[in-house]
């Protein structure tokens, strides 16, 4: 005689998993309030659950290593992100804002990997196959190798993978797929992590590459479980507004990569189409001579590029001035803020102070310190720092300049988009190869910085004895 599982309810927190028997306003796990909904699930067993691999323990120095070479996505900008392209079995989670590009970028992977030869199953959860047809069309696409099928029934699309054994899997979006023997609506706790669970098991058992796309909240995050962030291999964010052209791919975990490379894109009628100048996306009119500003050379990943810094001082109405930061970290920015005041001899205690990278980019780097400092003072003084100038450097308690890694990439880049000036560490200048139209203003301390970039503003003649 069968057995019946018994179904049991439960409150489950939509944001971390975690489970508990009766409601509670607030999760005991992650803190977040009014989280937690009522589930029904069905008790599972082990042997209800695929098998990944049915190999013994065996010690690792008689396993033998195989070298699989990556998959090139045809795009060098996700590429780079991915750590030099796509690892056979792997998963990739994509999220992002609605109307970001996530479907028109993994629609234009597809058609790459269907260029290379390669069959790609596109499994359209939440259009039917003839809205993906038009975006297609409008991007290009047509290949007898990219399969397109509209469904969220996690078995049908098992069998799908079976039949016709693709290369590449893409589910867009795994908040739509269901498990027909789990109870619950599609996007619920467990259905989401379920279905993620058999479908990696699925593509790691087959060598199939897979890609999820993901919805995000309000707040900005992946919805769903936290826990679908750790099964995945890779983590990608599309960062950007949906309503101008511009786009940063950031991956927040790669088990095959750096997570300090961004991708840069543009969106046009054509898709998403490669930044070739990024430097350029994030530096303002270079004829404008405003104050508070100052261009930096910033290492992104292994990627040189020259970002600005803005600061704007205002005078403050409240007891409590205002601190506010866009692209760095905080409290570096209350850091310099106290070296300036006793250092230099500056006061903010009546100073509202803001701090903004342009272009959305985030520096996390020491090697900002000088150029946010400079942008400070300029805005204080309203005294604008010359535009053909670029800084770098970190700034110690005590006020000096200390010197910053990889500063060959930093001067090439410099070079390359005209700049005639770059003021840096004295200890970075030693050894240094640069183009004679290139002058290093040597420093070392904030406030030879602060005398130097008057001089420069001032006068371009800068007295060689002087650099």
């Amino acid at each position: 005689m069968a057995t019946i599982k018994k179904l049991k309810k439960a409150f489950r927190c939509q944001q971390c998993g975690y489970e508990t028997g009766k409601w509670l306003g607030k999760c005991s796990d992650c803190g977040a309030w009014g989280s937690l909904i009522e589930e029904l699930i069905t008790p599972t067993s082990l042997t209800d659950r695929p098998i990944l691999s049915g190999e013994k323990p065996q010690p690792i120095s008689k396993i033998k290593s195989i070298d699989k070479e990556r998959v090139s996505t045809g795009i060098g900008e996700l590429d780079r992100i991915m750590g030099g392209g796509i690892v056979a079995g792997s998963a990739t989670l994509i999220g992002g804002d609605p109307g970001i590009g996530k479907s028109t970028l993994i629609l234009q992977v597809s058609g790459k990997l269907c260029d290379a030869g390669k069959k790609v199953l596109y499994v359209s959860a939440e259009e039917s196959i003839y809205q993906t047809k038009i975006r297609a069309e409008r991007l290009g696409i047509n290949s007898e190798n990219l399969l397109i099928v509209s469904e969220t029934n996690l078995e049908i699309i098992g069998g799908y993978v079976e039949e016709y054994n693709p290369d590449f899997l893409i589910i867009d979006s795994i908040q739509m797929v269901y498990k027909p023997q789990l109870p619950g609506t599609p996007g619920t706790v467990t259905q989401v992590r379920e279905s993620t669970l058999e479908l990696m098991y699925l593509a790691k058992r087959k060598s199939i590459a897979l890609f999820l796309i993901g919805h995000v909240t309000k707040e900005g995050s992946l919805a769903g479980p936290r826990t679908l962030e750790h099964m995945v291999d890779t983590v990608l964010y599309f960062e950007g507004d949906r309503f101008q052209s511009f786009r940063i791919l950031r991956a927040v975990k790669n088990r095959f990569g750096s997570t300090n490379e961004i991708g840069l894109f543009d969106m046009d009628k054509e898709g998403l189409q490669e930044v070739t100048n990024p430097s350029a996306l994030f530096i303002g009119d270079h004829d404008d001579n405003s104050a508070g500003k100052v261009v930096m050379p910033t290492i992104i990943g292994t990627r040189p590029l020259l970002v600005e810094i803005q600061a704007l001082t205002a005078p403050s109405f409240y007891s409590v001035p205002s601190r506010r930061v866009s692209g760095v970290d905080f409290n570096r920015v209350l850091m310099i803020l106290a070296v300036l005041e006793r250092r230099i001899g500056l006061s903010f205690s009546n100073q509202d102070v803001f701090v903004n990278v342009v272009g959305g980019v985030k520096i996390d780097e020491p090697a900002a310190d000088l150029a946010i400092a400079l942008a400070i003072v300029s805005s204080i003084k309203n005294k604008p720092i010359s535009n053909e100038t670029v800084m770098v450097g970190e700034i110690g308690l005590t006020g000096e300049v200390r010197g910053v890694n990889q500063i060959n990439q930093r001067v090439n880049e410099t070079q390359r988009l005209g700049f005639k000036y770059i003021m840096m560490p004295l200890k970075n200048t030693k050894g240094l190869n640069h183009a004679p139209e290139l002058t290093l203003v040597k420093i070392c301390s904030l406030r030879e910085a602060i005398s130097k970039s008057q001089l420069i503003a001032f006068r371009k003649d800068l007295d060689p004895a002087e650099k």
